[in-house]
Parts: structure tokens; sequence; C-alpha cells
């Protein structure tokens, strides 16, 4: 019953893939020989699966003036700037990446025993008149050897450069002035969409004076760049070669 169980549930997860690949395909069809749609620009926090961020934040100081002086407790600076840092403020983000790393791990096992068990004396004499053939001796009943051998290598040579620019806007400000940050870009070579997203959470103080701020200095930072169009569908197995990937268990 379980066996029969597990085939149904098999084929209904290949007909549920074939019937996406299917809606996919079809819209595939009905868009031949037009260019990649653009996203519309959207408010990010509508977007599904939006959240607004929280975080451990430190206890609030109020604010509070002093008579006769133009200082506010708690400011940043005297004069007032025009780096981001109100809610819908536009800043832009230096993404640099670049990631390099080697490894080359190298293990070897080797364990070998042996064990020779028998009876001598008056009794191993009894055993070797009464018991065994001619020719056997009751010293050597048993013998056991074992030889276990274990050999594995593994290397990792990666290397990626990244390097661009992305206007984000300013989604959210936490109460201890840190903003969260998200910016979208999507650029349209041909029949090629190129994306680029990132998010994150910076700090005002590391916002230089011309509005931009280094990607390395994004708290929670997340960085996608990709495509979607005829190259990148080229670059993919087949929906149906993905679903029996899924599947099937060899």
């Amino acid at each position: 019953m379980s066996r029969t169980f597990s085939i149904l549930r098999t084929f209904a997860v290949i007909a549920l893939g074939l019937t996406a690949a299917g809606c996919g395909a079809a819209d595939r069809i009905a868009n031949v020989g037009k260019q990649p749609v653009l996203t519309a620009i959207q408010d990010p926090t509508t977007m599904p699966g939006y959240r607004p961020v929280r975080m451990p934040l430190p206890t609030p100081v109020p604010v509070h003036y002093n008579n006769n002086s133009l200082w506010r407790s708690g400011a940043r600076a005297f004069f007032e700037d025009q780096r981001a840092s109100n809610v819908g403020d536009i800043l832009t983000v230096l993404v640099t990446i670049s990631d390099r790393a080697e490894f080359d791990n190298e293990t070897e096992r080797e364990r070998e025993g042996s064990d020779t068990n028998g009876v001598s004396g008056a009794l191993g004499n009894a055993i070797d008149t009464i018991f065994l053939p001619a020719g056997s001796s009751a010293s050597d009943l048993a013998t056991t050897e074992g030889t276990s051998r274990f050999r594995g290598s593994g290397s990792v040579d990666r290397e990626e450069r990244l390097r661009t620019t992305v206007a984000a806007v300013v989604t959210q400000v936490l109460p201890n002035g840190n903003m969260v940050i998200e910016g979208r870009q999507e650029v349209r070579v041909n029949y090629e969409v190129r994306e680029l997203i990132v998010a994150g959470v910076v700090r005002p103080e590391d916002i230089s004076s011309n509005n931009t701020i280094e990607s390395d200095k994004i708290a929670e930072a997340r960085i996608g760049y990709g495509g979607r169009g005829q190259i990148t569908d080229f670059q993919q197995p087949a929906y149906g070669q993905q679903v029996l990937d899924i599947v099937l268990p060899f």
C-alpha cells in the first residue's frame, strides 16, 4: 500500500511540474520575438514577502534643548546636509565584491587487524585425535584478519568579482537612527535583462559626503545579481529535466 502511494505521489509531482512547465511555455510562446518586459516601479513595502526589520536596539535617549543654544543633544552635525536620512530618501550604493577562496583537503585512513585462536595442551591433543582430520591442529582453530582503507580528497578554487553602482531607497528608519535600504536595478540589452538587487541596514555615519556608501559597510547585506531572457533560458536545463532531477532517486 505504501509503495502504491509513493508511486502515485511521484506521478502527481511530475504532473504538477509538467503543468507548471506548460504554463511557463505558453507565456514564452506568447512572447516570441518580443523583448523581455521590465518590471514596473513599485513601492518595496507593498511587495509580497516584505516585512519591516526588527532588531535589538539600545534604550532611547530623550532629546532636550539647552536654553539659548542652537545645539541639540544627540545631533551628529551642526549644519543640515543632503545625505539620506528619512524614509523615501535615495543614496548610491557602491557594490564591490572581490572574493577568492582556495581549499585543498586530503584525508587518508588505514586500519589492519589480525586475530588467531586455538587450544593447546592435553585438551588440544584430544581434539586433534578425536575430532579433527589428520594434518589439522587445535592450536589454529580460528584465524581472523581484517583490513580497512579510506582515502578522500577535495579542493575548491573560486574567484568572484563584481563592481557596479545602484541607487537605493530608504524604506525604514530604526529607532537608533540606522536605516533599512533597498535598491533594484534592471538593464535590458537586446533580449536579455540584467537584474541587480541590494538591501540591508546602514549607519548614517557610514554615508559619505557625496551621499554614497560602500557595500561592505551594509549590515545584513543582501546582494543579488542575475538575469533573465533567452541566454539565461539556454543556460538552464529544460523544465522536464529539472523535475526528473528532483523526483528520481538515482
